[in-house]
């Protein structure tokens, strides 16, 4: 892999293009992120669908937008449209932290600078390229795109923000992952069909003048989401707005959505049904450099590839349904696994990079253990529309045997290259200790091989927090099951006399925790052992529940008032609870406990 040559990457020059013999593009692809031909990079996995179909794709990555927009004018006008991407993360989420104040470094650019995107990139591209070439399609996709596609709150304005088709002026939206709405555009479109008639496919959104008469679909049902103007005026109502979108977003047959936005509508087309193993398989198995593009040679790594580059991504979607999470919105509640072909095929092309050192960074997903889990019977789920197959208690339809990634944990070790292969996604320990499981064997099976042979000298697992009333408001399971999994990786850990240990994760200031809450957790956790270092302060993000209480003060699904902190200082005092042990902490925690008499907490944390 050494002297790959330029053409190994898909064109993101001129001079590039034309050493494929390509001098007009089909496609331009601009994304917010360096270029890295990687299938965790959506730009590359869009790229190289549309290369698959035959079509000419180049990639402009990371623009300027403050000169004299020479990067966006570098193809001209493609033949069919232009796609846009913030990148891997919604660019507000990538440049700023909880507290509203800049981040020093962006992982998704080379050397870390934080200057080669702008605030709501998405908009800020489409806009640009309105002006440019008013005539060419804009088509906007990625998780900016797809967690803003409706009337939402926007932490970083603190208000409520239109759809992002409204403020960007882009003329068709796909959400969730790409690969099956961009197919079957790309196939009408070669058909002939005209872009503007594209309004049948699923999982896309456009907006049409108010009165239009809806595309008919006869298996499409239709419901109507209060205007943007009514949730400007009535929280409840954009509440309950959310309700009904992650309703229809975790059904695999749902509704069609509408919503006015002044004179004109929204139309949500629903989504795909969840991805086919040979569908994933196809996305992975493209012919990608796994590399950065040779243009950043010199400019520092890319730390988010370094993160990613010898790791395995074994499946999309969590059926976890976390109130603070976007990954079901954006992937889907059900899984898409991929097969142990796929993965193993990855594997070796991992081997073969030239700075392989035998470690597999990552044998995971969103939740690690959630690979090929899925309903006992599929016709019960596809009747379902419950954000959370494993809260409040783990539905009884979810096969969660692990056997299936037992086996390719094994087989990932077994590989004659791998001298260390490691879990460093998300765990649900939930799955692992369920009390009704009728697979028991097989749990434990899985639980030794992942403790014994998975752990790099850290495990980190996420309880997110102690207390059972806000985690009931988190859909997370109970802090028990934490005793349990850390008492069973101690256990196991010294029978194998291996010396590791449990880095537990935890959030302040979600929704529905108290200052109490965080001083109970505090208490608990130093009980544990633990100083925190794994630590956040809830962020609100569009699309998620915790973030329409946090803007609204209500839970959308009972619109009843939910406790939340809103001010900066309220929730840097819960933050505070994390680090009680730091001497300018102990004042304020000390008086705080006194005044409502906690003095057991305070006897535990400071006896």
């Amino acid at each position: 892999m050494k002297d790959l040559p330029l053409n190994a990457w898909l064109p993101t020059t001129k001079k590039e293009a034309l050493l494929r013999g390509w001098d007009e593009m089909d496609v331009v692809l601009i994304t917010g992120d360096a270029y890295v031909d990687h299938p965790a990079f959506g730009a590359a996995v869009m790229g190289r669908i549309f290369e698959s179909m035959g079509l000419k794709v180049a990639i402009v990555a990371q623009p300027n937008w403050q000169d004299d927009l020479r990067d966006f004018k570098k193809f001209g006008a493609p033949k069919l449209f232009f796609g846009v991407t913030s990148g891997n993360m919604d660019s507000m989420v990538n440049k700023y932290t909880a507290g509203k104040r800049k981040r020093s470094t962006d992982a998704y650019t080379p050397g870390g600078a934080t200057n080669f995107r702008p605030d709501y990139a998405t908009s800020v591209y489409t806009q640009v390229l309105k002006k440019l070439y008013p005539q060419t399609p804009v088509v906007i996709g990625g998780i900016e795109a797809s967690l803003r596609r409706v009337t939402h709150y926007d932490f970083w304005q603190d208000k409520l923000m239109p759809n992002i088709l409204t403020t960007s002026g882009a003329d068709m939206l796909i959400y969730g992952m790409g690969e099956q709405p961009i197919r079957e555009m790309v196939k009408l479109l070669q058909r002939g069909v005209p872009f503007h008639s594209l309004k049948t496919i699923p999982q896309t959104a456009f907006l049409q003048e108010r009165n239009e008469e809806l595309s008919k679909n006869k298996k499409w049902k239709t419901r109507e989401l209060s205007s943007h103007e009514v949730c400007l005026k009535d929280k409840k109502a954009y509440a309950r707005n959310f309700a009904y979108i992650e309703i229809e977003s975790n059904k695999q047959f749902a509704q069609r959505l509408t919503q006015v936005v002044g004179e004109k509508k929204l139309i949500i087309n629903p989504p795909f049904q969840t991805m086919t193993e040979k569908e994933i398989d196809g996305s992975f198995d493209l012919p990608y450099t796994r590399l950065p593009h040779p243009k950043y040679k010199g400019r520092g790594s890319i730390s988010a590839y370094e993160m990613i580059k010898f790791s395995l991504n074994t499946h999309r979607g969590c059926f976890g349904g976390c109130s603070f999470c976007t990954i079901s919105a954006h992937q889907g509640k059900m899984i898409a696994s991929r097969s142990q072909k796929s993965i193993m095929k990855e594997l070796d092309a991992m081997t073969k990079m030239e700075d392989f050192k035998g470690h597999v960074s990552d044998i995971g997903g969103p939740s690690a253990n959630m690979y090929q889990m899925k309903g006992i019977d599929q016709s019960i789920c596809d009747r379902c529309a419950a954000p959370s197959c494993v809260h409040p208690k783990i539905c009884e339809n979810l096969d969660t045997s692990p056997a299936k990634m037992t086996e390719l944990y094994q087989l990932v070790n077994a590989h004659p290259e791998v001298k260390k292969a490691y879990v460093s996604s998300g765990l649900r320990y939930d799955l692992m200790f369920d009390e009704n499981s009728t697979h028991k064997k097989e749990d434990e099976a899985y639980v030794e091989q992942l403790i014994t042979h998975h752990v790099s000298g850290r495990l980190k697992v996420a309880p997110e927090h102690t207390e059972d009333h806000v985690l009931e408001v988190m859909r997370k399971p109970s802090f028990r099951y934490f005793y349990t999994f850390k008492k069973k990786f101690e256990e196991i850990s010294k029978a194998k006399k291996i010396k590791q240990e449990i880095i537990p994760y935890f959030i302040s200031s979600h929704p529905g925790c108290r200052p109490e809450d965080m001083a109970a957790l505090a208490a608990k956790t130093k009980e544990l052992g633990y100083k925190l270092e794994q630590v956040q302060d809830f962020t609100p993000t569009p699309m998620t529940v915790a973030t329409e209480i946090y803007y609204s003060g209500y839970h959308p699904y009972s619109l009843k008032k939910v406790h939340t902190a809103i001010s900066l200082d309220d929730k840097k005092k819960q933050r505070s609870f994390f680090f009680w042990y730091k001497p300018e902490n102990k004042k304020y925690i000390k008086n705080f406990l006194s005044s409502r008499k906690l003095d057991a907490i305070k006897e535990a944390l400071f006896s």
